[in-house]
This record gives C-alpha cells, structure tokens and sequence, in this order.
C-alpha cells in the first residue's frame, strides 16, 4: 500500500461504519472488547461500529455502552444470531432483539446446515468454529419443511424483521438457501436484505452477486479473508475487485469481520481496506459509499453524519 495515501485514508476513515465488529465478551479469544471497539472507532472518526456475536444478542450492551460511554458521536450497534444458543429460530428472541434496539437479525451462521456441512468436510484443524467451543454439540437450525416449504417460525421471524424495518442476513446459509428465503422476505415486507461474505462459506458465485445487487440486496465483504493472519488471509485485491465490479459499487459494504485475537484491529482492518482500494483505482466517492454511506443506507442510519 502507497503510505503516500495515509492522509487520503484518515479523511475516509471518517464517518464510516463497521457492520462486522466481532468484539467481546465472547467464548471465542477476541482482540478487544465491545467498549474498546467504539473507542478504537471513535478516535479515527467512524459514525458506527455492529458488534456481532454468533451467540448472543449484544443490542442491550450496546444501549447500555451507547447512553455511558463518552464518545465524540459513534453509535454502538448489534442484532439476533439465530444459532442454538439463542433458540435457532426463535420468534420470541428476535421480538425481544429488536424491542431492544438490534438492527439486524442474522439467519443460522455457525448451526446452519451449510456451515455444519463444512466442517465435517473440512481438514482437522480447519475447522470454522473449532471443535469443542460448545460442551454441547452443534444441531443444524432448520429452515425448510420436508415438503421444501419455509418453516412457519421462519415466517413469523420474517414479518418481525419487516414490523421492525431492520435488516435480514443470510447469515452462512448456501446460497441456494438465500434465494428462496430472500423471495419470500420481499413478498412479507422486508426491505433491507444483506448477504455476509457471499463467496465463502455461502458459495456464491460472480454471476450470483450481478443477481443479489439486481434484487437490491448489499453484499459485505469480510476484511478479516484479506488483512488477516494466513488462517483467516484467502483473498487478494484482485478477488476484491472482481466482487466490486459484478456487486456494483452501491451494493458493496466493507466490514472488517475482526477482533479475533490473532488479527489486527477492526479499525486498522478498515484502513487497509481503504488504502486497498485506493490503489485499485477506486474514487474517493465510490470508496466512502462502501465503507460508509451504503452500510447507513442498510441500517437506516442515513441521518448520522
């Protein structure tokens, strides 16, 4: 990365927001917690920062963070991981998630059945989640019925998300899985659909993400895949420009998927992320709407500054 743009980075490093904060307290070994993470943001600027926990729902932190903690205006967010933990799918957990103020409810990430299936196909090791984290095995949250049919708290789950205007992610379902479920989401009122690092995990391909960005849908790229320790690193810049050109710029987010405990910063993700596409070519415009302005549009933050 030319240091030449360091200043360039600092002044789009204002104002951004991180839709994939993965801060503590967590099983899981983090970097930092969620108080340091908005204070890390503020000092650089940012307008928001979603913490996101595949366990919990981290929204009555962030209120709690959000009315006690000093900042110079960054707003601390999060939302309803329909994992195990919380339930799987489990209507009364989103109600409660989103009368407290989340603003997203994710489908099954860890406990999806594609998520499962990765891991009994993966290399000892590779697992992702490692196993053991859990005393408890992992059971696969189903969505369909036999008949292929969504599940009926799957639509009651659906018509929360569309009474509460927040946002529904595909969490780490397969994309086949995604398409079905997106269909059904527009037809019951939802209008704010994200798709999570589409091409891992989720199997999406180029030609999927021309489709999602049509339907409307923003696809977050995960930082952690390109500025993270060689087991997290899959991705070059390359990679990220070919998911820009077929997503489109105003479909694109950049979030930084960071906080393990072996990866940089959240915020530091951000900023290689920017100097990235800087030297991709990218114009100042094109690059604060994916590391700001599309990731406020999403959650309906568009009034923050």
């Amino acid at each position: 990365m030319n240091t030449e743009n360091t200043a360039r980075i600092e002044k789009l490093l204002k104002g951004a927001v991180d839709l994939h904060c993965h801060s503590g307290p967590s099983i899981m070994n983090r970097r930092l917690d969620h108080i340091e993470a908005i204070r890390e943001a503020d000092d650089a600027g940012m307008d928001a920062v979603l913490v996101k926990d595949h366990f919990y729902c981290a929204a009555p932190i962030a209120k709690l963070v959000n009315k006690h903690i000093k900042t110079n205006g960054v707003t601390l967010l999060s939302g309803v991981p329909l994992n195990n933990p919380t339930g799987g799918l489990n209507p009364h957990a989103v109600d409660h998630g989103l009368r407290l103020g989340a603003r997203i409810v994710w489908l099954p990430t860890f406990h999806s059945q594609n998520n499962i299936r990765h891991n009994h196909e993966a290399a000892p090791g590779k697992e992702f989640p490692p196993p053991g984290l859990l005393s408890l095995p992992a059971e696969p949250v189903l969505l369909f019925k036999e008949n292929g049919d969504l599940r009926d708290e799957l639509k009651q789950i659906l018509d929360l998300i569309a009474a509460h205007d927040a946002v529904l992610s595909g969490g780490h379902i397969h994309i086949s899985e995604i398409w079905l479920i997106f269909e059904e989401a527009k037809k019951r009122g939802v209008k704010r659909l994200l798709v999570n690092h589409p091409t891992y995990i989720i199997e999406a391909s180029l030609e999927d993400l021309r489709s999602l960005a049509k339907l409307g849908a923003y696809l977050e790229h995960s930082m952690c895949m390109w500025f993270g320790e060689e087991v997290d690193k899959i991705y070059e810049p390359e990679n990220l420009r070919a998911m820009i050109e077929y997503g489109t710029v105003d479909r694109t987010i950049i979030g930084s998927d960071l906080g393990q405990a072996h990866n940089c910063t959240p915020v530091e993700g951000i900023r290689l992320a920017i100097g990235t596409l800087i030297d991709l070519g990218y114009s100042d415009d094109d690059i604060t709407k994916m590391v700001s302005t599309n990731g406020k549009t999403l959650l309906g933050l568009d009034g923050l500054k």
